[in-house]
């Protein structure tokens, strides 16, 4: 089943269930590709908790090792772009890089989760767009500037439960049309049950709050106007654009 969350013509918050392109709200149906509402990211997230370096390829890409234990960074609220969107970019930078990853998103409160119990705790799967400023990014250790600028995670269309999303989904990025990225969900080094239960070690994850579980090889620069899709299999396509000042 595939959820989603809108703004209605009345400019009203709803949610719905979306079926062979319409979306089901109450009583109301909409299309899915209607102008008259927006698609929202299907969830509310209090974070976005990212994992770096979580496909061997692409850690070989970056001229990295691949970490022993999950690499985790974190994007604000602040981050979140939706469906459809156009996301403005922080302006005089070489690279701005899209990163096709596969979201998981929490539906309960929930602390210190065993890799057994993992899945008990995940209400589905979305797309993101870790969206990275490779400039900054190299200069600190933290990643502020490179990872958490407005609008750097756009993440949607839809939530799809957990039985939607193949064990071996893959994981796609298309620039313009073409093909950039196609990894798989088996080939994440760090399952999402080992990525729940370390962040859960830690910190406490909140009802609607997204595991962003890594990139597969193949990202690389955008530039203004760029029609990006980020693809998941049993999810769908998450579309927006880029706009650089």
């Amino acid at each position: 089943m595939h959820f989603v969350r809108i703004r209605d013509p009345a400019g009203a918050v709803r949610r719905g269930r979306l079926e062979d392109g319409v979306i089901h709200v109450s009583d109301t149906t909409y299309e899915f590709e209607s102008d008259d509402i927006d698609i929202l990211a299907p969830c509310e997230p209090s974070k976005i908790v990212c994992i770096g370096r979580n496909y061997a390829d692409h850690a070989a890409e970056m001229d990295s090792d691949v970490p022993d234990r999950p690499l985790l960074f974190l994007k604000p609220p602040n981050t979140i772009a939706t469906h459809g969107s156009s996301v403005t970019v922080p302006a005089g930078k070489e690279r701005i890089d899209y990163e096709a990853e596969l979201g998981v998103v929490i539906g309960e409160q929930c602390r210190n989760v065993s890799e057994a119990d993992a899945m008990d705790v995940v209400a589905g799967f979305t797309c993101v767009n870790d969206l990275s400023n490779r400039d900054d990014q190299r200069q600190e250790q933290n990643w502020v500037r490179g990872k958490a600028f407005d609008g750097a995670a756009p993440i949607g269309p839809v939530l799809a439960t957990p039985d939607e999303v193949p064990a071996e989904a893959y994981v796609r990025s298309r620039v313009n049309g073409d093909l950039k990225q196609d990894g798989s969900r088996s080939q994440l080094i760090f399952s999402i049950p080992e990525l729940i239960a370390e962040i859960t070690t830690y910190l406490t994850l909140e009802e609607g709050d997204v595991i962003a579980t890594g990139t597969p090889e193949g990202v690389g620069p955008l530039a203004d106007g760029d029609q990006v899709e980020i693809e998941v299999e049993g999810v769908g396509v998450l579309e927006h654009t880029v706009r650089i000042p």
